[in-house]
């Protein structure tokens, strides 16, 4: 694997019993690592506990974006983002800029994933992708690019040649239309020339994708682009709206949904950790606008 351009540090939180798997958790935009990780600890599920609390096995990864310069800003203002946006009320405008960051991102969070699953005897399908709004929004490009990843000579694969699973929370796709060869030349990571990559990567990993109704930021209608988008590459993607929660995660409905979701998906148990049913809400809700923070 080549290189990554960019060093991304990382918070780390330990799993409280032996080590079973690993989420890398990317934040959104103009967020940091360590406030992100603080914050998530803030969302409980309907039983009082945070993801990590439900799934005390798991390996906690929140990678830093490097600050970047606004292109559509005063000069000299950056903030910690994984691409830049020119336009936040519409995302399709001059989105070739959005590519340039991607470009690095990408590569490296490839790299993390890498490290991560080579701790877990290289079992990539030990590794669960998640983002919210901007990290969601690179996390769907790095599973796109991901094929091409576990290709590459040298990478070492155990076990199926995918991720655990891939959750999004107020993200959106950018480049949204592009067929699976369109997105991966959006970015080119694969070179001119190179034979087109396969897509078991794509299709095997779960997806579950989260998405409050009353986000203001990144409108809800961006979240069911992406899981159209996602199904039309041949995802297996369950799609959760709920009617409150803002640009965050809801809570508690989202964290119950996430953590039945994991268990089932990842570590093969039936239910969530009380047997309960979680409260899952899949209907159309109404549209609002475009922003993303």
């Amino acid at each position: 694997m080549a290189a990554a351009v960019l060093n991304v540090p990382c918070i780390i939180v330990d799993p409280r019993e032996p080590h079973t798997h690993t989420v890398v958790f990317l934040h959104g935009r103009g967020d940091n690592a360590r406030h992100f990780a603080a914050s998530l600890a803030g969302s409980r599920d309907s039983r009082g506990r945070t993801l990590a609390d439900a799934l005390p096995s798991f390996r906690w990864v929140f990678p830093q974006a490097p600050d970047r310069t606004l292109a559509n800003a005063p000069p000299g203002t950056s903030w910690p983002q994984w691409f830049d946006v020119w336009n936040v009320r519409d995302f399709t405008d001059r989105e070739d800029l959005q590519a340039v960051g991607l470009r690095e991102a990408v590569p490296a969070v490839h790299r993390l994933l890498a490290d991560e699953a080579a701790l877990l005897a290289g079992r990539w399908d030990r590794i669960v992708l998640a983002g919210i709004s901007m990290g969601g929004a690179t996390g769907a490009h790095v599973l796109f690019n991901l094929d091409n990843v576990l290709a590459t000579p040298g990478v070492v694969v155990q076990g199926e040649r995918r991720l655990a699973a891939f959750l999004g929370f107020s993200s959106r796709c950018p480049f949204a239309g592009c067929d699976l060869a369109g997105m991966r030349s959006a970015l080119g990571l694969a070179g001119d020339g190179a034979a087109p990559a396969p897509d078991h990567a794509i299709r095997n990993t779960p997806v579950l994708l989260e998405h409050c109704v009353d986000d203001p930021l990144v409108l809800v209608q961006n979240g069911r682009l992406l899981r159209d988008t996602l199904r039309g590459f041949g995802m297996g993607v369950e799609w959760k709206e709920y009617p409150g929660g803002g640009h965050w995660f809801n809570a508690p409905s989202g964290m119950d949904d996430a953590v039945f979701f994991l268990i089932r998906h990842v570590l093969g148990g039936g239910g969530n950790a009380d047997g309960a049913e979680p409260s899952l809400t899949e209907d159309p809700a109404p549209n609002a606008m475009d922003f993303e923070r």
